[in-house]
């Protein structure tokens, strides 16, 4: 009889670059980024955005867009009227040439937004290539089912020749604006076996970054790098509105460590485009969790995501269909990511994916209320210990992981921390312990 070994399979496929280990990547809505709206005007605050640690610099589609059936003056940068083309809007190719030449200077990466699930209506792909649309029961071309994007039109992926010009204009960037990846728009509408595809295609080229706008582990296997954590933020979202207790994080973490490879990096974020447009700006999202949100999306496992304007207080809703420039200003939020941003990179147990250390739990004696967990790597300990109530809290804390002394971020003091230590936290405070023979920011 056959002898049968059962050894286990990887399925996981996809390699992380060894400059990504610290990543912190940053979306950037060109339209409202500056009072020009343009790509130099971002080109000219490149060095903030890397002074602030960023690493991956994400540009929201920056192709023409769509004027039949727009959405409001501009229009939606997801309606695209021709993926070989610029949005006069932002300037020329030169232009986001020398953007990329930039970035690239600075030692940041650049990923463009992709939209392949649908186009605007008047692309001119629509007349040329009528068959690579899906259609409805009637048999007239149809927007994406049970959503209001009455301004775009589906594409049919089971259409050959729909993938190959897909693919093609993808390594168009890659080859003449020497982009180094994507970001893959509403990414689970379409089918993973295309992705493969494309990732074949754009690494012959150069290795590139790939991140999905999705939540499904099965898109990492051969495709992308990064895919969204939608559950992380709409967990934090609940438990800041009072909606959810402390326990859901725990099992957020408890799912992403037993059902997903250590491999995937998981995007965690407070705000994006969609967030902030449709649902309210970062304090409305989150109240007074804002930065205790904001310390376990850029600490806790997950590569953190800021949107532009966050660092700037996110005053504001941003206009999706017309120019609405952000307000720049000095604001703590900031403050508070350049400083998170430092120890994440000066620490490796904080690093991303398997480069970093995974979390472990700290139990407490108010565990409805503390979320508490260390990560450590070699000789150095991270503990973190997050008030995630509306009550003023005093944990106590015995478990045998978490001893030793510390330098304590916040207060910039040494604190010995032994077991059955307890310690006072306002509502929505925290403490971020880390070794003290590591020296001090």
């Amino acid at each position: 009889m056959p002898v049968h070994t059962y050894e286990p399979i990887n399925r996981y496929q996809v390699t992380q670059a060894e400059w990504s280990k610290d990543a912190v990547i940053y979306q950037v809505n060109v339209r409202q980024f500056s009072q020009a709206g343009t790509f130099n005007a971002v080109t000219q605050r490149l060095s903030d955005l890397h002074s602030l640690g960023v690493s991956i610099l994400w540009l929201m589609p920056v192709h023409p867009i769509g004027e039949l059936h727009r959405k409001g003056t501009l229009g939606s940068p997801y309606a695209v009227k021709d993926y070989l083309a610029i949005n006069p809007e932002f300037g020329d190719e030169a232009d986001c040439q020398a953007l990329v030449d930039k970035a690239h200077i600075l030692g940041m990466k650049v990923i463009l937004d992709w939209v392949p699930n649908h186009s605007a209506w008047d692309n001119h792909l629509v007349e040329q290539h009528p068959d690579w649309y899906a259609k409805d029961y009637k048999g007239d071309f149809r927007p994406s089912p049970w959503w209001d994007w009455s301004d775009i039109i589906e594409f049919d992926y089971n259409n050959s020749a729909l993938r190959e010009y897909m693919i093609n204009a993808m390594c168009y960037w890659v080859n003449q604006f020497d982009i180094d990846g994507f970001r893959c728009d509403v990414a689970g509408y379409v089918p993973n076996d295309f992705w493969q595809q494309a990732r074949e295609a754009l690494d012959a080229i150069k290795p590139v970054f790939m991140l999905a706008e999705w939540e499904n582990r099965d898109l990492h296997e051969r495709a992308f790098n990064m895919s969204y954590a939608w559950s992380w933020n709409e967990t934090m979202h609940d438990i800041a509105m009072g909606r959810a207790g402390v326990d859901r994080l725990r099992k957020y973490y408890s799912w992403n460590e037993r059902a997903w490879p250590q491999s995937a990096y998981r995007m965690t974020f407070v705000s994006n485009h969609d967030k902030n447009a449709w649902d309210g700006t970062q304090r409305e999202q989150f109240g007074d969790c804002l930065e205790a949100a904001i310390v376990l999306s850029v600490l806790g496992e997950g590569m953190p995501l800021i949107y532009n304007g966050q660092e700037a207080g996110e005053t504001k809703r941003l206009a999706f269909f017309e120019r609405d420039p952000i307000k720049w200003q000095p604001h703590p939020i900031g403050d508070l990511y350049s400083k998170l941003i430092r120890l994440k990179k000066r620490l490796p147990a904080l690093w991303n994916g398997q480069y970093g250390a995974r979390m472990i739990q700290v139990p407490n004696n108010k565990s409805d209320q503390v979320f508490s967990f260390v990560r450590m790597q070699a000789t150095c300990k991270v503990f973190i210990v997050l008030n995630l109530s509306k009550e003023c809290v005093t944990a106590r804390f015995e478990e045998q992981l978490f001893p030793g002394k510390y330098f304590e971020l916040a207060s910039e003091s040494i604190e010995e921390l032994q077991a059955g230590c307890e310690i006072a936290l306002n509502p929505w405070d925290y403490r971020i312990y880390f070794s003290a023979a590591i020296p001090k920011m």
